[in-house]
């Protein structure tokens, strides 16, 4: 292995404050009763496309556009930073960089709002991309996300790992052959990550190293 992708939200940082507040503003603003908080942890990791399909139960794709620009209305300003590194984040990452792989955000998140996360963080020096969607929700899909990384930077699957926290990142990263390390400290269980397929369970960022 000489690689290694990082999903961003429930990975690296807890988004929940950020995620949550947008999507109930975004809600109230088309005038739905949104739920508590704890009632849209689900919402962290998948695409807002099919978050706010379920949300608002409906299929029309403008409806569900406007509750996405009023979700990045609010994120763009102040959700993007209603967000905490997990701890021994930057330990972690510095110790796999200093081991010699290459790292890279792999995140469904669109990309430049990713970039802005990483750089806030002060962590860019210790990435040689980012990856994400793009604000038409092209590449949402981690599947196909994880794809197009392996060709953009001529990676080997055999030789890349997938370090995730939800379904969707276990799923992107069996759909292109790699291997996946699921982890239990963010919004997936250890049952859910399982079920897709992870190959082994990280309990702590420094379970990464261990199994790396």
């Amino acid at each position: 292995m000489d690689t290694v992708l990082f999903d961003l939200d429930g990975t690296l940082t807890d988004p929940k404050i950020g995620i949550t507040t947008c999507i109930q503003y975004a809600l109230n603003q088309l005038d739905y009763e949104a739920p508590e908080t704890d009632q849209l942890i689900w919402c962290i990791g998948p695409p807002l496309t099919a978050s706010f399909a379920k949300l608002l139960q409906t299929t029309d794709q403008i409806k569900i556009d406007r509750a996405i620009t009023l979700y990045r209305d609010r994120f763009a300003t102040v959700g993007l930073f209603e967000n905490v590194l997990y701890p021994q984040i930057p330990e972690t990452l510095k110790i796999i960089r200093a081991a010699g792989y290459q790292t890279y955000i792999a995140t469904s998140k669109p990309h430049a709002f990713a970039k802005r996360i990483i750089d806030y963080f002060e962590l860019t020096s210790l990435f040689d991309g980012i990856y994400g969607s793009e604000l038409d929700g092209t590449r949402s899909d981690k599947g196909e996300l994880i794809r197009h990384i392996l060709l953009a930077e001529n990676l080997m699957s055999a030789k890349t790992v997938m370090v995730g926290d939800r379904s969707h990142d276990a799923i992107g990263a069996k759909k292109n052959q790699l291997f996946a390390i699921g982890v239990t400290y963010g919004y997936g269980t250890e049952e859910e990550l399982r079920i897709h397929g992870v190959d082994l369970i990280a309990n702590s960022p420094m379970e990464i190293t261990k199994y790396l």
